[in-house]
């Protein structure tokens, strides 16, 4: 390990959402400060909604983490689930036992709990990550959960954290009640070049480095741009900077390192040989679209041919269907396969 090398006391560029390294940028400052005022004034419903690898995670780790002594609170993570699961998935994440009860008595069981911490006077926080994946009857469900209330307050905050397809379901009109009770939602935005460079120094400091800038002006600036100033790219791109300038007994990260760290994270040598060989192009054409592309290609490949035997082409081979794609007739996926096997076995004893 590069630790002793660099004299890190821990990985600064690690995987897991621990909050010490969470590095607060105006837009990740902004959105805690909203997720946290919205909890302290009772909101009800909060979300956030960032593309992937973002910091959503440790950011509401964060938070959690100052609410810690004043509340009850649960981090689900576990959203593939149905609307019985993830009842069961919330008490067992609270500590309570379950059973094999069914969902009544799990969302009576839930109440009763909810009602004991008021009546404590502690707030009661559900976290749901990765809510982008709930089914709509369980995004519902969660709904419901919202309506546990006294005349005078929330009994429960619920905080919806995804990616932007979370954003969609919200959207949807099946889900307005939902969404009319999000009270506040908020979103992280991709680091710039400085906050990219702050963010490296923030970690580092954190896991104990106290020399010189370990990385060159110019080899941050490529950090950023290859990044996309996505923090989990920053960390992977940081980790294989950092090995290699170990395994080098290079002190600095410079630019050379950093073209040889983009060129390590290059998948494509690795992918499959259908992926090297397949034509570039568009990938969402239909079937008929798919077939008429086909047709001009064999047609372009027989110009060449057509001298051997004038007059003949592909529409008056023998075998060859007057049916045609592109011809006002439509094919369905069966008669298309054997279009295509059709004028693949025409072709062969043509030629």
């Amino acid at each position: 390990m590069f630790l002793n090398f660099f004299g890190l006391r821990e990985q600064p560029f690690g995987v897991t959402p621990d909050p010490r390294f969470l590095y607060l940028s105006p837009a990740h400052r902004e959105a805690l400060a909203s997720l946290y005022y919205g909890i302290e004034t009772g909101r009800g419903f909060l979300a956030l909604i960032a593309k992937p690898g973002m910091g959503k995670t440790t950011l509401l780790f964060h938070l959690l983490e100052k609410f810690r002594t004043t509340a009850r609170t649960a981090f689900l993570f576990q959203t593939q689930c149905t609307s019985r699961e993830f009842m069961r998935f919330l008490l067992a994440e609270l500590g309570y036992e379950t059973g094999d009860h069914d969902f009544v008595r799990m969302h009576e069981e839930f109440n009763r709990h909810l009602l004991q911490e008021a009546r404590a006077g502690n707030r009661f926080i559900v976290v749901v990550d990765e809510a982008q994946n709930l089914d709509a009857s369980v995004l519902e469900t969660i709904r419901l959960l919202s309506d546990f209330e006294t005349p005078r307050a929330k009994l429960l905050q619920i905080v919806l954290a995804g990616q932007p397809e979370l954003a969609d379901k919200l959207a949807s009109r099946h889900l307005a009640q939902l969404r009319q009770r999000v009270s506040l939602l908020n979103g992280l935005q991709p680091l710039s070049a400085d906050e990219t460079r702050n963010y490296i120094q923030h970690r580092l400091q954190v896991a104990g480095y106290q020399g010189r800038e370990l990385f060159t002006a110019q080899a941050l600036a490529t950090i950023t741009s290859f990044t996309e100033g996505v923090p989990r790219n920053i960390n992977n791109f940081c980790f294989n900077a950092l090995s290699l300038a170990f395994a080098l007994r290079q002190p600095v990260v410079d630019s050379a390192i950093v073209q040889e760290v983009i060129s390590d994270l290059d998948i494509t040598p690795h992918l499959s040989q259908n992926w090297l060989t397949e034509p570039a192009g568009p990938v969402s054409l239909g079937i008929e679209e798919e077939l008429i592309a086909h047709e001009q290609s064999i047609g372009r490949r027989m110009d060449g041919h057509r001298h051997r035997t004038p007059g003949r082409n592909v529409e008056t081979m023998p075998g060859i269907s007057q049916r045609r794609p592109g011809n006002g007739g439509t094919l369905t996926p069966t008669e298309a396969r054997a279009y295509l096997e059709q004028v693949a076995r025409s072709l062969k004893n043509w030629q």
